[in-house]
């Protein structure tokens, strides 16, 4: 299989992604959350519309002008948890000293 596409050779210099042994879940899982955040803002922002759209269309029907109203709040609270979460994970880090974001396993 190695021979259909060839020998990729690592980036030259590159302090990211050179990890130790073990350090590679870690950094996985880091850049997963960071990834899996924009997702959440960007399907937010695709929930702002849709319900822009729903509540513009509604033509004074009280009742999609309240599930367009619902689906503004919910979005909101979406990102709002989403934003929380770091928020509470920089103040965890910032008061225990503890690299949470970022964890290193000790090696001998």
């Amino acid at each position: 299989m190695a021979g259909i596409f060839g020998n990729i050779a690592p980036p030259l210099n590159n302090s990211y992604f050179n990890a130790s042994a073990g350090q590679g879940l870690f950094l996985f899982l880091s850049n997963l959350f960071k990834v899996l955040a924009v997702i959440a803002g960007i399907y937010m922002i695709f929930q702002f519309i849709s319900a822009g759209y729903m509540y513009v269309s509604a033509n004074g029907d009280s009742k999609k002008t309240e599930q367009a109203w619902n689906q503004i709040w919910q979005s909101v609270l979406g990102i709002v948890i989403v934003a929380s979460a770091f928020v509470i994970t920089s103040l965890v880090e910032r008061f225990t000293g503890l690299n949470i974001r970022n964890p290193v396993i000790p090696t001998p």
